[in-house]
């Protein structure tokens, strides 16, 4: 138990590294997904670039606001973004370097999922199938133009008869694999170069703002701890003190039976210290109240 209780504690006191793993395990689970896909163009003209699109994008969305649900900082994020000002001013510079790391490791695994569905080059033939020109074709100059439709909705059936040896369905389902994994590698190889001058390019920029957004930031993360903690360790000093009290009345019943009550005002110099005068439901309304609305100001002196 002491293991798993370190570990735990790792995790809640790196909050970053919790993000980061999670985000990698997205990542990795969107490309098992893809793998585990039973991709079924349906063959249909109108409905082919539906089901297309929409494997290639509605996944993404989903692992997108799946990032944002899983990672603590959006909800830190949005709590410093509505709060009041009360004695405490909100620094947007902070908000938006939140903001940002939270879109950005949000969008790896919907950005894994785009690109690999471009490498494979399924989607992209179901939905633009029917979009090729024919004429730049050989085996569509015979055929009525509704004909051509569905003759272009059935080039990601590999399985139907009339179309399985056609060397028409062949050639447009390696054009439009061509530009799907052209479009991938591009895709990956703009975002590989946009990170690396982000990466180099950022030193040449005010570096003071931006450690002093990545310190108000993991102190606001910290601070919400904290006040978490000490919010459950207050109310387990209060149920404890109300539980006594509750059965302050039925001492002598409880001794009879054979079971042993502290003695009254045992401990209670310690809690009522630790409770810090605080021993009903209104007050404690109210120190809530005044800590969301009056947070105290950055200073300690």
């Amino acid at each position: 138990m002491d293991r798993f209780r370190m570990i735990f504690q790792y995790f809640q006191s790196n909050s970053e590294s919790v993000t980061n793993g999670i985000c990698g395990l997205l990542a990795l689970v969107s490309v098992k997904l893809y793998t585990c896909f039973d991709f079924s163009c349906p063959c249909l003209p109108w409905y082919n670039t539906a089901y297309g699109l929409g494997v290639m994008f509605i996944p993404p969305i989903t692992l997108f606001l799946c990032s944002l649900i899983l990672n603590r900082q959006s909800l830190v994020m949005l709590e410093e973004w509505r709060r009041p000002p009360g004695h405490r001013k909100k620094d947007r510079a902070v908000i938006r370097y939140l903001c940002s790391s939270i879109i950005q490791r949000a969008m790896v695994a919907p950005v894994v999922w785009i690109v690999v569905t471009l490498l494979d080059g399924k989607c992209l033939i179901c939905a633009f199938s029917c979009s090729v020109d024919p004429g730049e074709f050989v085996g569509f100059a015979n055929a009525s133009p509704v004909q051509v439709q569905q003759l272009l909705a059935r080039v990601p059936c590999k399985d139907d008869e009339l179309m399985s040896n056609s060397a028409a369905r062949k050639a447009v389902s390696r054009y439009l694999r061509c530009w799907s994994q052209a479009l991938g590698w591009s895709i990956l190889l703009i975002l590989i170069t946009a990170a690396f001058l982000v990466r180099w390019l950022r030193p040449c920029f005010n570096q003071v703002a931006l450690l002093q957004a990545r310190h108000w930031s993991s102190y606001i993360d910290i601070e919400q701890k904290i006040f978490e903690e000490t919010c459950c360790e207050h109310s387990r000093l209060f149920a404890h003190r109300c539980i006594l009290h509750f059965f302050e009345s039925m001492r002598q019943e409880i001794k009879q039976h054979g079971f042993s009550l502290p003695e009254h005002g045992e401990g209670a110099e310690g809690e009522e210290d630790r409770l810090q005068g605080i021993t009903d439901q209104d007050g404690v309304n109210q120190l809530l109240k005044s800590w969301y609305y009056e947070k105290p100001p950055l200073d300690v002196s």
